[in-house]
């Protein structure tokens, strides 16, 4: 199944194909201006029963040179079968195109991206026939960005630096710089850097801090992931009244509080629970009741 980082990895060049012109110093790559670019079909699928399908591919228009296709694919781990299907995603589209391919891969990690960047061969040892050679962006070579305003210059950059460091100590800062810069920046275009960060943080514990941001930062947009966080929120609030509720009432009737009952309450999350103890503490004579079976008062 794909992922939330590997979707957020190649879809901001969709967002923004003209953000490859920005990273050819990051790559250590010469190439003569840009002058644009536009998303193609990803689907390579040929009539044989075989489907095959790049990540994101772009025509990049160059100022003096020529066109190109970029193929952009994501990579969140070692995966042997690239191997062979890198080198005909290149062949194939330089012979449907007749055009030269570039084919850059994004990463998450240092491992995936030192393996990403070998070489891969077709032929015999001592005479390669096709050698595809990817470029490669990832925690090694993009940049660390934690001012605002450079940031602010170039959004779909930071946005890509983000995602490629989800797992830098220091993706706190990173994302502080990011969500400092959204916070003037008008809603349709911050949204959907917003939600790209999101995507490439996955499961990872960064991707609660990037929610904390949205939801104070970033409090006036009301995009799906800020109104999810504030619908939490609010399910949040609720379910800590209620708790703080079960134990007024207790407390209030005099009946003693055991530890066992109070950690119960106030580590409960669901708030259908939480209801049918604040309808039994007004009516148990000890407080461990309240967890008792069902009875009329529930319902």
């Amino acid at each position: 199944m794909v992922s939330a980082p590997h979707e957020a990895m190649h879809r901001i060049f969709q967002k923004e194909p003209g953000l490859f012109s920005r990273l050819p110093e990051v790559l250590g790559l010469e190439l003569p201006p840009l002058a644009s670019a536009a998303p193609l079909t990803v689907d390579l699928t040929e009539n044989e029963p075989l489907e095959r399908r790049v990540d994101t591919l772009l025509r990049i228009e160059t100022q003096n040179d020529g066109p190109f296709l970029l193929i952009v694919e994501a990579q969140g781990k070692k995966d042997p079968g690239k191997t062979a299907s890198w080198p005909y995603y290149v062949t194939y589209l330089n012979n449907k195109y007749r055009l030269p391919v570039l084919l850059l891969v994004i990463c998450q990690d240092h491992a995936t991206a030192a393996w990403a960047a070998r070489p891969l061969t077709i032929g015999l040892p001592q005479w390669p026939t096709v050698t595809t050679r990817p470029l490669v962006a990832g925690p090694h070579n993009m940049p660390v960005i934690t001012n605002v305003a450079e940031a602010r210059k170039d959004l779909a950059l930071a946005t890509l630096s983000a995602i490629t460091h989800a797992d830098n100590p220091d993706v706190d800062a990173i994302l502080k710089t990011m969500s400092v810069a959204l916070r003037d920046t008008p809603e349709s275009i911050a949204e959907p850097f917003v939600e790209l960060i999101a995507q490439g943080l996955g499961n990872r514990p960064a991707a609660q801090q990037w929610r904390n941001l949205v939801a104070v930062d970033l409090s006036f947009y009301t995009s799906p992931l800020s109104e999810g966080i504030r619908d939490e929120g609010r399910v949040e609030g609720r379910v800590e009244s209620r708790a703080e509720d079960v134990l007024l009432i207790l407390g209030a009737r005099g009946i003693e509080i055991t530890d066992a009952t109070r950690d119960k309450v106030t580590t409960c999350d669901d708030p259908e629970l939480l209801r049918r103890w604040l309808l039994r503490a007004a009516i148990v004579t000890t407080s461990d009741e309240i967890f008792g079976e069902a009875t009329p008062a529930d319902r």
